[in-house]
């Protein structure tokens, strides 16, 4: 009977892993079919916009029931994350990839025979992949985002010179330019032809994209709609302030390389050899899960092993 169970459980691990993957990936492809949809209707992404947390469009009747991921959602404020990483995923379908992952990995853990202990840390941390993707996924866009947004600020600057509004230099940057900034500054274009002011359309758009260069680019244009002056000259001024800073970042990367390199190092070592001594040799360090004082010492080495990462983050992460 243990024969058979043996291969059942480990089944269900390596699925649970493989099915959770599986619909992380598959969130690309509905993102992209929810970009051609967009496309098809102009109008969806604004009254997506517009249904915020207090329209009665989008709360749910007195008499319906708040499904429970949209409050674990909620309360851990993850619609603001899936909006920033741009990403199709319902709360339901991210709590249900966050509990398969966290089985499979538990069920894959007990199969090998592994300690208890170290399974549930497995599961711990396939819990948290789905987490660490969407944070990872926002970050690249972020990133993406700020390295277009010279040139975005470039071509809006020469369509106000040869005489179109901001408006129009909006649309421009929307049908010239890539994804993200093609589809944030579509969004912007599609508010304002919906009524809303451009002011709100701007500072709906800083929240989605938290770019300190973003909010610079919104605040010139809301004064320069209450006092006035040239605001191509503005931008142009932006956008050159906005190209020196990723010069003078890509110095300082180089620069703290090799620290980043030897932090990688120190910090992936410890849990390497754990994990190697422990598959040679289990009763050499099973004293360490048995005995009272080896446990405080592996606890003691975790949040050892956590302070030196904040602080070599600490060192090697510096604001440009």
């Amino acid at each position: 009977m243990m024969s058979l169970l043996i291969p059942i459980a480990a089944f269900v691990g390596v699925a649970a892993l493989i099915g959770g993957v599986a619909l992380l990936m598959r969130g690309r492809t509905e993102e992209v079919m929810d970009t051609r949809l967009a496309q098809l209707t102009s109008s969806k992404s604004s009254l997506k916009d517009q249904m915020g947390a207090g329209s009665v469009l989008s709360s749910p009747l007195s008499g319906v029931a708040i499904n429970w991921a949209d409050k674990v959602v909620k309360a851990f404020n993850l619609n603001r994350l899936f909006t920033q990483a741009n990403v199709a995923l319902t709360p339901m379908k991210f709590m249900t990839i966050t509990v398969g992952l966290a089985a499979g990995g538990f069920i894959f853990g007990t199969v090998l025979g592994w300690h208890p202990g170290l399974s549930l840390l497995l599961s711990v941390s396939c819990s948290l992949l789905p987490l660490f993707w969407l944070k990872m996924k926002r970050a690249r866009r972020f990133k993406k985002f700020g390295a277009q947004l010279p040139d975005a600020l470039e071509l809006i600057a020469r369509a106000l010179r040869s005489g179109h509004s901001i408006g129009a230099g909006f649309n421009l940057v929307a049908q010239e330019m890539n994804d993200p900034i093609a589809s944030e500054f579509t969004k912007v274009f599609e508010e304002q032809n919906l009524g809303i002011p451009l002011d709100e359309a701007l500072k709906n758009m800083v929240e989605r994209i938290p770019n300190l260069d973003l909010k610079f680019f919104a605040t010139a244009i809301i004064l320069q709609r209450t006092t006035g002056g040239d605001l191509a000259e503005i931008l142009d001024k932006i956008g050159e302030i906005v190209r020196e800073r990723f010069k003078i970042w890509g110095q300082v990367q180089a620069l703290t390389g090799e620290g980043r390199l030897s932090g990688v190092v120190l910090l992936g070592l410890p849990p390497v050899l754990f994990a190697a001594v422990y598959k040679l040799n289990p009763e050499y360090l099973s004293v360490l899960f048995t005995d009272i004082m080896g446990q405080k010492m592996l606890a003691g080495a975790v949040v050892m092993q956590l302070l030196g990462a904040l602080v070599i983050r600490k060192i090697v992460n510096i604001k440009v």
